[in-house]
């Protein structure tokens, strides 16, 4: 990790709301922005600004979201997804967000991202797989 990577730093990401994005078992009129798909996109926001913040060969990974869905954000309209470190502890750094589409809040919570060195994972991974005889 950097010296730059700080308690306090923020980033914004902005994502128009596509179909890909949306609930569709409520038919057309009822494509709203999918939960699930908001946790991604919260989860993709953290990364890529952690990024900014990490050394060659460190990426992070997610452990945990505590997500509040205020409200409904219909397709075609676009949120601000909005971040900040609020806690660096180690390699774990936690992160408040805020999601907002142009009416009002549509979604707040927090997000654990834990920094890992590429490498060491990979080793891991290939332990486990080869210990599951794949």
């Amino acid at each position: 990790m950097k010296s730059t990577l700080q308690a306090g730093l923020a980033s914004t990401e902005r994502i128009t709301v596509d179909e890909d994005r949306c609930i569709g078992f409520m038919g057309k009129e009822g494509m709203v922005y999918a939960t699930p798909r908001m946790v991604s996109d919260v989860e993709y926001a953290c990364r890529n600004f952690l990024l900014e913040h990490l050394d060659e060969g460190e990426d992070s990974v997610g452990a945990h979201v505590s997500i509040d869905h205020l409200a409904a954000t219909p397709l075609g309209l676009e949120v601000a997804i909005d971040v900040k470190i609020v806690e660096i502890e180690k390699r774990r750094v936690t992160f408040e967000f805020s999601v907002r589409d142009p009416i009002e809040e549509c979604g707040r919570g927090k997000h654990v991202r834990f920094v890992a060195d590429k490498a060491k994972s990979f080793e891991r991974i290939k332990a486990k797989r080869a210990k599951a005889g794949l």
